[in-house]
C-alpha cells in the first residue's frame, strides 16, 4: 500500500481519493454510499491501527445517535465493494467483536459471531442438493434471457428459508448478479400493497451499485421510486410525487416490467419474495404480469409459500399460481420431509468423528417426522442439556444417555418454550417485545418499549443472533429523525408466534402502543409512509382513533398505487373500528372521509352502478347533512349522480347533477365547474336532451386544464375531457352530425392514448366502436369491438367488456 501525491491511498488495484472521498478501481469509480466511504476513508488513513466501533461512531456520525450495528453494516458494504471474502480479507480486518484494522494484506479475520453461526448452519444443511441444482439450472436459463418464475413450497419448518439462504449465497458468490429479497407479513385484514416488492427494491437501491438501480427507476418507473422515500433526496420528492400522482395500476405494472427489463439487460436479477401465502393482491398481479411478458429478461423470481395456507383460506395466490401453471409460465419446486439418511448425514456434518449409536438418527427422525426445524431444535436441546457432548482430549461426540431412556419432545412449540426458559429474564423480555414489533424489527423500537438503553438491547440481540438463538441479522434500520439501529428477524415465524402468545393481552397491547408511538414520533410528517404498520400497532394497542386515522392514510396510499382491492380492505377495517368510538362530530367527519374514499375504489373495482357504490355515497350524503359545512359534499353528489346515471335512474341523476352545478357556481371553483358540466351533460344525454347536453359538455371541455385535471394529477378515475368528448360524440351523431361525432370520438381516443390512462382508454375505445356501429361501418366496428374486448379482459374492466361483447355480437 502507498500514498500518492494529492492524498490518494493505493492498495492493490484500488485507490482511495481522500480529497474527493471516492474509491476507484482503475479508472472506474466504485459505487459506495457516503457513510461506508467515510468509514473506509477513516480506516485507510490509519493503516495497521486498530479502530474501535465507538471511535468510528464519533468520527463519522458526530452529533447523531446511532448504534454499533450501523458500523457493521457499513463494513459489510465496504467488503462487498472491495470484492473481499469476509473469511479471508486482504484489506479490512475485524479484530475481536468491536474493532477494525485496515491493512494491505490480511492474515485472516475473526468474523462476527452472528455471521459465523449463520455460515455454519448453512454448511450443515442436508438433503437439498437436488433442489439447489434445479434452482441453479433455472438461474442459468434466466441468465440466457428467458425469465423464470419459480414457486418453492413446503410445510412450515421444512427448510424453505434455509434453501433460499443457501441459493442466494451461491448466487452472490458469482458476483455478476443483483439480488433483492422481500418478505410478506402476516396481518389481520388487508396487507400493504406491494410490500415485499418495495422491500426488495429498497435493498437493491441501498446496496453497492444502488445508484444505477435508482437511476433506472427514475427513468422507467417513477411511480415506484416515489414509494421509496428513503432512497430519494427530499428536494426531489415533491416533483416526483406531482409527476406520478393518481397513477393507474396498469401504469405501475408496465413501469416495473420495463424497469426490470432495463436492469436485467445489464446483469441477471434474482428477486426472492418469501411467504407469498400472506401476499397482497397487487404483488401477485405484478408477479403474473411479469410472468406473462414475452420480452427477454435475465430475471429469476423465486417465491416461497406454505401449501396448507392456500387450502384453508381464501388466498389470492392459489388462483394466480394455477393460471400461470396452466399456461406453462411458472415452475414449482416442492420440498419434501428429510429422510432418515438425511438426519444421519446432518449428525455427521455437525458432529465430525462422533461415536453415536446408529439408532440415534432413527429415533430423531421418527420423533420429528423429518421436519428440518424440529430436527435442529431437538438436537440443539440435546447439546444444551449435555445429552450429547464431546470427550475431553479427543473431541469425539458421544451420546451421554441411554438411548432407550432418551426423552425427545414430540411438539416443536413445547420444545421452543423449553429453550426460551433457559434464557435470562432480560433476553426473554427482549424477544417477547420483538415478537410484538414484527417478524423483522428495529432494535430502537424494542428499546423504547422496554425503556432500556439502546446499546444494551443491541448487544443482547447481537448475542442471540451470534449463538444462533431465535434471531438473525438483517442490516440496519434508519428512520427519518436520524435514528439508526440494528435490524433483526426471527429465524422462523413459529418462534415469533410462540413468543407473541406468551405475552398477556394487556401487556401485548401496551407494547404495541409504545412501538406505534415511537414509530409515529420518528417518522413525524412522513408517518403516512408507514401508515399500514402504524394502523396495526394502534389497533392492537386499542388506540382506535389513531388506528382509524392511519387506516385512512394506508387506504389512500394503496389508491395512489392503484391497489384498490387493498384500499377497500383497509378502509372497510377503518369503518369497522369506528363502531367502537362514541358518536361525536370527529367520528362523523372521519366516517365521511372513509366512505368517500371507499366509494371511489368500489367504482373502479365493481363498476359505477354497483350497489356497494350507492351504499357508500348514500351514507356519505347522510353524514354531510350532519355536518353544517363540508367541502366534501360536491364529491358525494358527483359520485351519486354517476351512480344513478349509470343505473338509468335519469331524473334522480339529473337532480343531483344540477345540485353539483349550483354548488360549484357558489364557490366558483373551476375544477368543480368542469366536473359539474361534465356530469350534467351525461345526465341530459340519456333522456334525449342532446342539444342541452352538448352545450354543457362543450363548457366542460373549455374549462379543462391538462396540468390540473388529467387523471394522473387529479386522481380521478377517468379523464374529464375524455368523458365530455365521448358523450359529445354520441350527442353529435344523434343531432345529425356524423363526421363531427366521429372526430370527437377520435379526439377522446387520441387523448387517452397520449395519457396512457387505461380506464379512460377503455371508455374511448367503447365510444369509437359504438360510433362505427352507428355509421354501419361493419369492418371498423368489429375491429374496434375485438380490441375493446381484449383490452378490457386483460385489465379487468367489466364496464368495457360488456359493451364490447355486444358490439362484437
Amino acid at each position: 500500500m502507498s500514498t500518492e501525491p494529492g492524498r490518494q491511498i493505493v492498495f492493490g488495484p484500488l485507490r482511495f481519493d481522500l480529497t474527493t472521498n471516492q474509491l476507484w478501481r482503475g479508472e472506474q469509480a466504485v459505487a459506495l454510499q457516503p457513510k461506508p466511504l467515510a468509514v473506509l476513508g477513516y480506516l485507510a488513513e490509519r493503516p495497521g491501527q486498530v479502530v474501535t466501533k465507538q471511535e468510528l461512531l464519533k468520527a463519522v456520525w458526530a452529533g447523531v445517535y446511532v448504534t454499533k450495528a450501523v458500523v457493521k453494516e457499513c463494513v459489510r458494504a465496504i467488503r462487498e465493494a472491495l470484492g473481499e471474502d469476509a473469511t479471508a480479507p486482504r484489506y479490512l480486518e475485524t479484530v475481536g467483536r468491536e474493532e477494525y484494522r485496515f491493512r494491505a494484506e490480511g492474515s485472516g479475520e475473526e468474523t462476527s459471531p452472528a455471521t459465523e453461526e449463520a455460515e455454519t448452519r448453512l454448511r450443515w444443511m442436508v438433503g437439498r442438493m437436488p433442489e439447489l441444482a434445479r434452482l441453479q439450472h433455472w438461474l442459468t436459463t434466466a441468465a440466457g434471457g428467458a425469465r423464470q418464475i419459480i414457486f418453492l413450497t413446503g410445510e412450515p419448518g421444512i427448510g424453505k428459508t434455509t434453501v433460499v439462504d443457501r441459493f442466494l449465497t451461491q448466487v452472490r458468490a458469482n458476483g455478476d448478479v443483483r439480488v433483492g429479497r422481500g418478505q410478506c407479513i402476516e396481518q389481520h385484514g388487508q396487507g400493504e400493497a406491494y410490500l415485499p416488492v418495495l422491500e426488495a427494491l429498497g435493498q437493491l437501491c441501498r446496496e453497492p451499485g444502488g445508484e444505477r438501480v435508482i437511476a433506472v427507476l427514475r427513468q422507467y418507473a417513477p411511480t415506484w421510486l416515489v414509494q421509496l422515500p428513503a432512497v430519494v433526496a427530499e428536494s426531489e420528492r415533491g416533483a416526483l410525487s406531482a409527476q406520478v400522482q393518481g397513477a393507474a395500476r396498469e401504469r405501475m405494472l408496465r413501469e416495473m416490467a420495463e424497469a426490470l427489463e432495463a436492469l436485467t439487460a445489464e446483469r441477471t436479477l434474482v428477486l426472492a419474495l418469501e411467504d407469498l401465502q400472506w401476499s397482497d393482491q397487487s404483488t401477485l398481479e405484478l408477479l403474473s404480469c411479469l410472468a406473462q411478458r414475452w420480452q427477454p429478461a435475465r430475471l429469476l423470481m423465486l417465491g416461497t409459500y406454505r401449501p396448507a395456507d392456500l387450502v384453508l383460506g381464501k388466498r389470492p395466490l392459489k388462483a394466480v399460481k394455477q393460471e400461470l401453471q396452466a399456461h406453462g409460465q411458472c415452475e414449482e419446486l416442492r420440498l419434501e420431509l428429510l429422510s432418515e439418511q438425511d438426519v444421519r448425514e446432518y449428525l455427521a456434518r455437525r458432529f465430525p468423528q462422533h461415536r453415536f449409536p446408529p439408532e440415534l438418527a432413527t429415533v430423531i427422525h421418527r420423533r420429528t417426522d423429518g421436519n428440518a426445524l424440529f430436527m435442529v431444535n431437538v438436537i440443539d436441546e440435546m447439546v444444551d442439556h449435555a445429552i450429547v457432548a464431546s470427550d475431553e482430549g479427543n473431541g469425539h461426540w458421544r451420546l451421554k444417555e441411554d438411548l432407550a431412556r432418551l426423552n425427545v419432545p414430540t411438539n416443536v412449540r413445547y420444545l421452543i418454550e423449553r429453550q426460551l426458559e433457559r434464557l435470562s429474564e432480560e433476553e426473554q423480555r427482549v424477544l417477547e417485545v420483538a415478537s410484538v414489533a414484527g417478524a423483522e424489527f428495529a432494535v430502537a423500537a424494542i428499546a423504547t418499549a422496554l425503556k432500556h438503553d439502546l446499546d444494551a438491547i443491541e448487544d443482547g440481540c447481537e448475542g442471540l443472533a451470534g449463538q444462533g438463538h431465535f434471531l438473525t441479522e438483517r442490516g440496519v434500520a434508519e428512520w427519518p429523525d436520524g435514528t439508526m439501529s440494528g435490524r433483526y428477524a426471527f429465524q422462523h415465524a413459529l418462534y415469533q408466534h410462540v413468543l407473541y402468545d406468551r405475552i398477556a393481552e394487556a401487556r401485548r397491547g401496551r407494547f404495541h402502543r409504545l412501538i406505534g408511538e415511537r414509530l409515529e414520533t420518528s417518522y413525524g410528517e412522513r408517518a403516512r409512509e408507514v401508515a399500514a404498520e402504524l394502523a396495526v400497532h394502534f389497533e392492537r394497542g386499542r388506540d382506535y382513533r389513531r388506528a382509524i386515522r392511519y387506516l385512512q392514510q394506508a387506504g389512500e396510499n394503496a389508491i395512489r398505487r392503484s391497489a384498490h382491492v387493498e384500499a377497500i380492505g383497509l378502509l372497510t377495517k377503518g369503518l369497522e373500528l369506528l363502531k367502537t368510538l362514541p358518536d361525536t362530530p370527529e367520528r362523523t367527519q372521519q366516517e365521511l372521509m372513509l366512505q368517500i374514499t371507499l366509494g371511489g375504489s368500489l367504482m373502479t373495482t365493481k363498476g359505477v352502478a354497483a350497489p356497494e357504490v350507492g351504499e357508500a355515497y348514500a351514507r356519505a350524503r347522510e353524514l354531510c347533512r350532519q355536518v353544517e359545512e363540508t367541502p366534501q359534499l360536491f364529491s358525494v353528489l358527483l359520485g351519486l349522480a354517476s351512480f344513478y346515471g349509470m343505473r338509468a335512474e335519469n331524473q334522480t341523476a339529473h337532480e343531483l347533477a344540477e345540485q353539483c352545478l349550483s354548488l360549484a357556481q357558489s364557490v366558483q371553483d373551476p375544477t368543480s365547474l368542469m366536473w359539474a358540466h361534465a356530469i350534467l351533460g351525461a345526465t341530459l344525454f340519456f333522456p334525449g336532451e342532446f342539444a342541452l347536453a352538448q352545450d354543457h359538455l362543450a363548457q366542460g371541455i373549455a374549462l379543462y386544464d391538462p396540468q390540473k385535471h388529467n387523471p394522473f394529477v387529479s386522481g380521478a378515475g377517468q379523464d374529464p375531457k375524455g368523458v365530455c368528448l365521448s358523450y359529445a360524440a354520441w350527442a353529435l351523431w344523434l343531432l345529425g352530425y356524423p363526421d363531427q361525432a366521429l372526430q370527437s370520438s377520435q379526439e377522446a381516443l387520441t387523448l387517452a392514448q397520449e395519457l396512457s390512462h387505461p380506464y379512460s382508454l377503455a371508455c374511448a375505445m367503447n365510444t369509437v366502436a359504438r360510433l362505427h356501429q352507428f355509421r354501419r361501418e361493419r369492418q371498423a366496428a368489429q375491429e374496434r369491438a375485438e380490441a375493446l374486448v381484449a383490452f378490457s379482459s386483460n385489465r379487468g374492466f367489466p364496464a368495457g367488456l360488456a359493451p364490447g361483447m355486444v358490439y362484437w355480437g
